[in-house]
C-alpha cells in the first residue's frame, strides 16, 4: 500500500496544499487502504474526502472520519478558514474536493485507467445500447473486455460469442463513484480485461468521477432534456456531456465520435482537441462520415445500408427503430476508431440479440393479445423515439397504446412534455406512477396531465397503480395492436417514499399474459 506522501505525487492536474498536522508523525506517512468520502466507511488508513454533495456536505464529517480512524483528510480550499480541524492527523486542502477524490482513488488503485483501452460512451439516450454493441464487437474479435454501466458490470475472456447473454454485477449508478469505478477497473485487469467500455454519465463528468481515466474513444449519442434538476440548464448540462471530449489526450491519439445529426453535436465537436481524429455518423448530416440509407423497419430488426469512405455494405441487425440506427452507427464508428475491421463490426452486430429493457419485445401478438414492448424512455426525447419507432411498424388497422409515467424528485419540467408527446404519438395513453420518490404519485401525474390539452378521456385515462396501468393498457388492445410500457425498462423495483418494492414490468406483462403461449 501507498504512504500519503506518495499518493501525493501522483494527483495528475491536481494539487493538494498542507494546512494542518505534523507532517513527520504517522498521518502522512501511514500506508493508506482506503479512499472514501463517507464517514461511516472510513476505517484505519483511510483518507476522507469531504464533498459538497447534492444531499450533504462532508466537512460536517470530518471529527466522525477521524475517529473512525482516518490518517488524513482532504477540505475545499474556500471552507478551510470556517472549519474546526480535528487534531492529531493531516489535513489538506483543495480547489475542488470532487477532482482530488478522484485523482486520490485513482493513484491508490494504481492507475487502472491510464493502463486499460477505455471507450466511453455518454449522451442523453442510448448509452447502454452502444456500450453493448461497442462490447459485442470485441467480443466477437475474442478480445479480452469488460463494460460499466447502467445494468452493472462485467467481464468477459475469450473465448467468447457475441451473442451469449451474460450476467451483471450491480453497482446502483450508470458510473460508479470514484473509488469504486477505480477499484472495478484494477479488479478488470487483474482478470484479464484489456478494454474496458463505459458509460460516463453528465453526473459522473461534472463530479470528476473519472478522473485518472485516459479515454481512447469517447463517444457522443445525443443530448435532449434531462437532469436539469441536477445541471440546471441544457448548456451547463451539454457543457457537462462535453468534458468526456474536453479531456481526451492527444498524446495517446484517441478518437472522438459525434453524432453529426444532434442539436449539441457542435458543442461537442467543438470541445475535441484540434489533433485528436474525429469520425461523425448520422442520417441526415452531409458531411457525417458513416451514414445509413435505405432503411426498413420491422419489430424484430432492421435493415439498412451503411455507407462509409465510398463502401455500401447491407446490415441486418435485431434492433428497431431509428434510435436503433443511430445506436447501430455510433458503436460502428467506435469499433473502427478501435481499429477493428469494418466488416467483422457489422457482423457481430447482426448477432447481437437486443439490450435488456431497451424495446424489448416481451410479448408477440396473438389471435386475441397485442405485442407489448418494455423500454427504458424516461425523457420526452426518449418516449417520443420509442413511439416513433412503434407507430412506423404498426400493423394495418393497428392501435399504439402507451402506459407511461415519471419520476418523483427529478426535473419536473419535463412531465407535461412527456404528456403533450404521449397524447400526440399514441392512440391510447394510459398515464400511471413511475418511481415517485418522495413526492406524492397523484401531483406528478397531475404535471404530466398539464401537457395533455384538450383532455380526452377516451384517449387518455389515469391509473396510479402500475400494474393496474399495465393490465388496462393490455386488456383496451387487440391483436394488431402494440402496447409500449415506457419509463422504467430493465428496472426490476420500484422507489416509493417509505420503501423500495421489487416490480419489473416484464414480469407484470408476462403474468397477465400467462394464460395464452405468445410470449417470447
Amino acid at each position: 500500500m501507498p504512504t500519503f506522501s506518495e499518493l501525493l505525487t501522483q494527483l495528475g492536474p491536481v494539487a493538494l496544499s498542507w494546512v494542518a498536522g505534523d507532517l513527520s508523525t504517522q498521518p502522512i506517512t501511514a500506508n493508506i487502504t482506503h479512499i472514501t468520502s463517507d464517514s461511516r466507511q472510513v476505517t484505519d488508513g483511510s483518507v476522507f474526502v469531504a464533498l459538497e454533495g447534492e444531499h450533504t456536505d462532508g466537512h460536517q464529517y470530518l471529527a466522525q472520519a477521524v475517529k473512525n480512524g482516518a490518517v488524513a483528510l482532504v477540505v475545499l480550499e474556500k471552507r478551510v478558514a470556517g472549519l474546526t480541524l480535528p487534531q492529531g492527523v493531516a489535513v489538506y486542502s483543495a480547489t475542488d474536493t470532487w477532482a482530488a477524490y478522484g485523482w486520490l482513488a485513482s493513484a491508490l488503485a494504481g492507475h487502472p485507467g491510464q493502463e486499460l483501452t477505455l471507450v466511453g460512451v455518454t449522451g442523453t439516450n442510448g448509452k447502454t445500447t452502444v456500450t453493448h454493441l461497442i462490447e459485442a464487437m470485441l467480443r466477437h474479435a475474442q478480445q479480452p473486455v469488460g463494460m460499466i454501466g447502467t445494468l452493472g458490470t462485467r467481464v468477459t475472456l475469450p473465448p467468447s460469442n457475441a451473442s451469449t447473454e451474460l450476467g451483471y454485477t450491480t453497482t446502483g449508478h450508470t458510473t460508479p463513484m470514484a473509488a469504486e469505478l477505480q477499484a472495478t477497473l484494477a479488479e478488470m485487469k487483474n482478470q484479464g480485461a484489456q478494454t474496458v467500455v463505459m458509460e460516463v454519465s453528465s453526473h459522473a463528468l461534472a463530479q470528476s468521477r473519472v478522473a485518472g481515466c485516459a479515454f481512447q474513444v469517447a463517444v457522443h449519442t445525443n443530448i435532449t432534456q434531462d437532469h436539469l434538476d441536477f445541471h440546471g440548464t441544457m448548456q451547463r448540462y451539454a457543457e457537462a456531456k462535453a468534458l468526456l471530449f474536453s479531456q481526451l489526450d492527444p498524446t495517446r491519439n484517441p478518437v472522438a465520435v459525434i453524432n453529426a445529426d444532434d442539436a449539441w453535436g457542435t458543442t461537442m465537436l467543438a470541445a475535441v482537441p484540434q489533433t485528436v481524429q474525429t469520425i461523425t455518423y448520422g442520417l441526415k448530416s452531409a458531411t457525417a462520415a458513416l451514414k445509413a440509407t435505405d432503411i426498413h423497419y420491422a419489430i424484430h430488426e432492421t435493415c439498412f445500408i451503411l455507407q462509409y469512405e465510398g463502401q455500401s455494405t447491407p446490415v441486418t441487425m435485431k434492433l428497431a427503430g431509428e434510435f436503433g440506427v443511430y445506436n447501430a452507427l455510433a458503436a460502428l464508428a467506435a469499433g473502427l476508431g478501435l481499429g477493428l475491421p469494418l466488416a467483422k463490426c457489422v457482423e457481430a452486430l447482426s448477432q447481437m440479440h437486443g439490450v435488456r429493457g431497451r424495446f424489448e419485445v416481451v410479448a408477440k401478438a396473438t389471435s386475441s393479445t397485442p405485442a407489448v414492448v418494455v423500454d427504458y424512455a424516461h425523457t420526452p426525447d426518449g418516449l417520443d423515439n420509442i413511439l416513433q419507432a412503434v407507430k412506423r411498424i404498426l400493423p394495418t388497422n393497428g392501435k399504439l397504446i402507451a402506459v407511461f409515467g415519471c419520476g418523483g424528485d427529478r426535473d419536473a419540467t419535463k412531465r407535461p412534455k412527456m404528456g403533450a408527446i404521449a397524447n400526440r404519438l399514441a392512440d391510447k395513453a394510459v398515464v400511471t406512477s413511475d418511481n415517485p420518490r418522495s413526492e406524492d404519485p397523484q401531483q406528478i401525474i397531475t404535471d404530466i396531465l398539464h401537457g395533455i390539452h384538450p383532455f380526452d378521456a377516451t384517449q387518455v385515462s389515469v391509473q396510479p397503480d402500475r400494474e393496474q396501468a399495465i393490465h388496462a393498457a393490455i386488456d383496451a388492445a387487440g391483436p394488431n395492436d402494440v402496447v409500449v410500457v415506457a419509463g422504467k425498462g430493465h428496472e426490476d423495483y420500484q422507489i416509493l417514499a417509505d420503501r423500495t418494492i421489487h416490480f419489473d414490468d416484464r414480469e407484470v406483462v408476462q403474468a397477465y399474459l400467462s394464460r395464452t403461449a405468445a410470449l417470447v
